[in-house]
This record gives C-alpha cells, structure tokens and sequence, in this order.
C-alpha cells in the first residue's frame, strides 16, 4: 500500500519530506550493494586473471602433456611433472569429505532433532569456536599425537602421508558441515515431521526419508564448502603429508599436494621464471578443480534429490 501511494505521489510530483528522504536511502543503500557486489567480483577475476595470466606462461617452456600426465618434478633438472600433486590433493580431499561429512551429518542430526536445549546451547558456541582454531594448530596436533600413534600401530617407518593427512582435515572440516548442516535440518517445517509421525513411521524412519531430503540442498551446500576448504588447505596438510612428489600407492606412503608444493617451494623461486610460473601454474589449476568439483558435486545434487 505504501509502495502504490508513493508511486501515486511520484507521478504527481507531490512527495512529503519523509518520503523523499525514505526513497533517497533506499536509493543509496542499493547502489551501495551493487558496488559492493561488482567490487568483490572485480577482485575475485582480477586474482584469476593474474594467477592463470602468470601461470600459463609456462608452458612456453613446458609442454601440457609433461605437465599433466608427468610425475616427475624436479625444477633444477627443468623437469615440471605435476600430476603426483594433483593426485595427492584429490585423494587427500576425497578421503577427508568420506570420513568427516558421514561423522559431521549424525553430529548436526543429533544436535538439531535428538539433543536436549541444555546441550544445544553448549555445542552451538563451541561449533562456532572449533572454527576459529588455526589450521597450524591442528597440524601441530596431528604432528605430535596423530603421526607416531599411525607409526606405532601400523609399523609404517614415518607416519606421515595421505592417512594422517586426512585424518586431520576430515576434523577441521567438521565444524563447517555441522553449522550448516544444523540450520538445514532445523529449517525443515515441523508440519512434514509431524505428518509423518503421525502416519507411524518411526523417528528415524521420519529423519531418513522425511527431514534429510528436505534438507539436502542445505547439506550439499556444506559438504561443497568442506570439500573447498579440505583441497584448499595448506599448512596442517604440508605438516603432515610427507612432502614427497611421488605417485600415491598407499594411505601411509608420503606423497605431496598442490598446496604443500607451493608452500615449500614459492620463498624459493624467482618471479617470472619457468618455476615460479610453474607454481602460479600448479595454483591455477587447484583453482580450477576446485571449481569442477564444486560443479560436479551441484550437479549430481540436482540429480539426486530432483
């Protein structure tokens, strides 16, 4: 009603000061938005830009075929062989989203339509505090208890590699999957949970074909999120994988990722030689499979849950 006076008082010219001054901040606030949103995507194809820019000029002195589909990396021999480190980071990732989205979706469950509000009170800050612990942290943590533990019970020489890893990053991925996966849950309407109890399908009957599908957009989400954040990460992953460009055969052999690479070896290289466009090169390419997996994992979404 308001929108259709002010649209009347518009077209006759005769607006009151309040109106006028509602409608000027509403003009402002929304050009503000859309600033904003075209500064942040303006930064976000800048770094894209530069990253692929810098990062493809390797292949003036690299082939693509050596690049992808070689393991061998050793930059003093001019060898640039990235494929063990692509694989790395997909094994390193795919195992932690397999260990931690299952735990991290029975925890939101629990939480959301089973834990008393006591508990919900307690769990919900801590969720928000379990995030803001560093990464270097959790990698300390994995270094003094998780490596010898994984070295004394399966007699493996290091305990570094994939398996620790993952371990790790299957943790620091929890909070993520939790928060977002609880709100998911608790927006589900109460009328679907009802209707079905009252039909005489059990609790968890109710919780399996009833709330989880609903929720799944929201879950999806999470899992995508978690999944951006395990192949993105760096500094708990290099303290615990070993740092070895070599193929990965085995959940206890130390290998390497993408991002262990360029953090071990970027203080190291000269801007704009073949190296350092090597690695610009590998962090492009991190990009883009973040990116297709993020595609990926929509889409099958969509297919699933359509």
């Amino acid at each position: 009603m308001e929108r259709a006076v002010t649209a009347g008082q518009k077209a006759s010219g005769n607006i009151e000061p309040g109106h006028r001054r509602r409608l000027f901040y509403d003009t402002c606030g929304r050009l503000f938005f859309i600033a904003a949103a075209c500064l942040l995507t303006s930064i976000i194809f800048a770094i894209i830009f530069f990253v692929g820019k810098q990062g493809l000029q390797t292949f003036a002195a690299v082939s693509p075929l050596e690049f992808f589909f070689s393991g061998q990396w050793d930059p003093q021999a001019g060898k640039y062989g990235a494929l063990y480190f692509i694989l790395g980071s997909l094994g390193s990732t795919a195992l932690a989203v397999l260990i931690g989205a299952p735990v991290g979706l029975l925890g939101a469950i629990f939480l959301a339509k089973a834990a008393p509000k006591w508990l919900k009170h307690i769990m919900r800050p801590a969720i928000d505090l379990y995030v803001a612990i560093p990464s270097v942290v959790y990698g300390y943590a994995g270094l003094v208890v998780l490596v010898p533990f994984l070295r004394e019970t399966f007699g493996y020489a290091t305990g570094f590699g994939v398996l620790a890893a993952s371990l790790v990053l299957a943790i620091m991925i929890l909070p993520t999957i939790l928060s977002i996966s609880m709100d998911a849950l608790q927006a589900v309407a109460p009328s679907l949970e009802e209707a079905s109890l009252a039909l005489g399908a059990t609790w968890w009957q109710t919780v399996w074909h009833v709330i989880l599908p609903a929720a799944s957009p929201g879950i999806l989400t999470a899992v995508v999120l978690a999944m951006a954040r395990a192949i993105g990460e760096t500094m708990a992953v290099q303290m615990l994988i070993g740092n070895t460009p070599q193929l990965l055969t085995s959940l206890f052999v130390p290998t390497a990722t993408i991002t262990s690479n360029i953090v071990v070896e970027m203080g190291n290289t000269p801007f704009g030689s073949v190296w350092g466009n090597a690695l610009f090169l590998l962090a492009f390419v991190l990009l883009l499979l973040s990116f297709l997996l993020i595609l990926l994992v929509r889409r099958w979404g969509k297919r699933r849950f359509a």
